[in-house]
């Protein structure tokens, strides 16, 4: 028997939602080319930047190396928690509830529950944890997370609210664990090099000067 969710979503996100996907079922094929491709595309640009990111902390002090080391952790626990969230909300999908024409091809199956959005929690915790890096890209990164999520309200599978949800989670995954996973393990790294730092002793015992 096919699994069935909660259809109680704000008003005011199943209007807006109205609205886009109306928008862009009436838009231009290359556009919604565009925000169909990008919906998963910016996603793995915003992981390049991150990796960028992190590959210039890795020359700096313990910290910055520290930082670094952990930043995928933060996206990676984002998520974990964006999936035991919808198994708690089991919110279904807008395109099985909302007779609209939608840009996405298919609505995702039965059981795979709209609130909150995956790829925005994702999106949001990439761009901010990029952000921590280097301010530089992290300016980057954020309006790409914002089209990150708006394209999923855009192709039709998601409500507004659950993209803004997943972008409110992720930005605080990586706010709030990044500077945490980063503390333990600059105290390894530095423990690691001052283990590295002892003398050596000597096959007779003494140390090496």
């Amino acid at each position: 028997m096919a699994e069935t969710g909660s259809t109680d979503v704000p008003e005011i996100s199943s209007e807006w939602y109205h609205d886009v996907v109306d928008v862009a079922a009436r838009s231009p094929q290359p556009l919604q080319w565009f925000v169909g491709h990008a919906t998963e595309g910016v996603i793995l640009l915003l992981g390049a930047l991150l990796l960028v990111a992190a590959l210039s902390r890795l020359a700096g002090g313990r910290h910055d190396r520290a930082v670094a080391l952990v930043a995928p952790l933060p996206t990676i626990l984002a998520y974990a928690g964006s999936e035991a969230l919808k198994t708690v909300v089991d919110e279904d999908r807008p395109c099985r509830n909302i007779g609209r024409a939608i840009i996405a091809g298919t609505c995702p199956p039965p059981g795979d529950w709209s609130f909150p959005s995956n790829h925005a929690t994702v999106a949001g915790a990439l761009a901010v944890t990029t952000l921590l890096l280097s301010r530089r890209l992290g300016l980057l990164a954020l309006p790409l997370a914002a089209l990150a999520a708006f394209s999923r309200v855009f192709v039709g599978v998601h409500y507004p609210h659950d993209v803004i949800a997943g972008v409110l989670l992720g930005a605080l995954v990586a706010v709030v664990l990044t500077p945490l996973l980063a503390r333990p393990t600059a105290e390894a790294l530095r423990r690691r090099a001052d283990r590295a730092r002892r003398p050596v002793p000597d096959l007779a015992g003494r140390p090496r000067p």
